[in-house]
């Protein structure tokens, strides 16, 4: 796929590096000619130095003949207009990042006008996500699959889950529900399990659920906690602001705390069901004063990574039950569990992860056999949902009579709507949904998984 990235700072040097090992021809544009020269020669893409909305510069770049544009500047208003030239030059699918949340309403309603596919709005994005989080009190992160009917969900082993010393063999016998674990983060390695391994407290787990028994599963292994009601959050930047709004409407108590005095007026004045505190969130005593033993979850949205995870484990100390981590550096994840954070977003990560889903869905309409593609445990394993399209040698055979290649399993069968978590003797037929999970990277169709 021929596609043009314009603006590279976070957000756009991680989609680059999400995209530019794949096949793909990548075209960057930015003013920066330094940050342009730089990318070129550690991804081996095509640049343009110049402002990405300028028709002249985009034409240099070549987008009439691009299939995707993906603006991500830090101007809503250059991205919007970048998008539309674009649009003119023939380009059949755009992608905006818009921030501003006065903006989010008319733009929705606009988008064809404006040449826009898709709008991204990396606050937005981990707002929802956190939001999930605390209404899963007892997972740290969940994907979907199969158009909502199979969940990948990522828990912790906390003391006291029945799943301690077990194996992947017993847990299928001990327990009803049935649910396949397909990966374990254990002490900073990354395990892709077979039916020997034994589950240890403190483990990550990452297994796959029919949507509908997830709930289920949870209960029989003593992981079902009560709601979290109580929040606090700290940072008062746009994630906080939709967090906030988000968690209020749904009866949540909410706590922000913020440090600019002008900002906390103006989310007071915004946002009326939530108790706006100003303040700096990162000293602990105020973070007593306001209460954070008594809170259910806390939410650390500062600007500044190592002052989330110092405050993160702050809280961890005032036994809150649930903690949520912004984290925006890749080189400070590999840390986070073995200082007790289990449960962190990264923006830039959300929403490469966003673009890598559309980017799937137009090969899909194209005729490729990737419906879905997730990368879970920073980056290093990948969740692939195929569609068994063509006739194959392996369809129709027990999983156990088939070669899979080292660290690949399969994790779930789709077929006519029914979920099968499967086992030995489970089979793929030709039209089934195929969920595989791989610490491999760039597979392609299904038959990759296998020897």
């Amino acid at each position: 796929m021929r596609i043009v990235i314009i603006g590279l700072g976070k957000i756009g040097r991680t989609v680059l590096g999400n995209l530019s090992n794949k096949d793909h021809t990548i075209t960057i544009i930015d003013e920066d000619k330094d940050k342009v020269e730089g990318l070129i020669e550690e991804y081996d893409v095509f640049g343009v130095v110049g402002n990405g909305a300028c028709i002249d510069i985009q034409n240099e770049a070549n987008v009439k003949n691009a299939d995707l544009v993906i603006v991500l500047t830090n101007s809503d208003e250059l991205n919007i207009l970048a998008c539309l030239v674009a649009k003119k030059l023939g380009a059949p699918n755009t992608v905006a990042r818009v921030r501003n949340p006065a903006y989010r309403k008319q733009i929705l309603e606009m988008k064809d006008e404006l040449g826009i596919s898709m709008i991204l709005n990396p606050e937005k994005e981990t707002a929802n996500e956190i939001f999930n989080l605390i209404n899963l009190p007892s997972v740290a992160q969940i994907e979907r699959f199969a158009r909502g009917r199979v969940s990948l969900v990522a828990i912790v082993v906390e003391k006291g889950c029945l799943l301690i010393g077990e194996t992947l063999i017993s847990i299928g016998r001990k327990f009803r529900t049935k649910v396949l674990i397909c990966a374990v983060q254990r002490r900073g390695k990354v395990y892709i399990p077979s039916g020997n391994f034994v589950i240890e407290e403190g483990d990550k787990i990452h297994f796959t659920s029919d949507a509908n028994s997830l709930g289920d599963f949870l209960t029989e292994i003593n992981l079902v906690k009560s709601p979290l009601r109580n929040v606090m959050i700290v940072g008062g930047g746009n994630i906080g602001y939709y967090l906030s709004d988000e968690l209020s409407k749904k009866k949540h108590k909410v706590k922000l705390v913020e440090k600019d005095k002008c900002r906390a007026e103006e989310m007071a004045k915004a946002l009326p069901k939530v108790n706006v505190v100003h303040g700096d969130g990162t000293k602990h005593d105020l973070l007593l004063e306001e209460g954070i033993e008594s809170m259910d979850a806390f939410v650390t949205l500062t600007g500044i990574d190592e002052e989330n995870i110092i405050v993160s484990m702050y809280a961890n100390k005032q036994n809150v039950r649930k903690i949520i981590t912004k984290i925006d550096r890749d080189e400070l994840f590999g840390m986070l569990d073995e200082v007790g954070i289990y449960n962190n977003v990264s923006p830039k990560d959300i929403i490469a992860a966003r673009v890598l889903q559309y980017i799937r869905a137009i090969a899909n309409k194209r005729g490729s056999n990737i419906i879905t593609l997730y990368r879970l445990v920073n980056n290093q394993v990948e969740a692939l949902e195929f569609v068994a399209k063509t006739q194959e040698t392996i369809y129709n055979k027990p999983l156990k009579e088939l070669k899979i290649k080292e660290n690949c399993l399969i994790a779930c069968i789709i077929r006519n709507n029914e979920v099968i978590i499967p086992d030995g003797n489970s089979y793929i037929r030709r039209g089934d949904n195929v969920i595989a999970v791989t610490t491999h990277k760039n597979f392609d169709d299904l038959t990759d998984i296998f020897e």
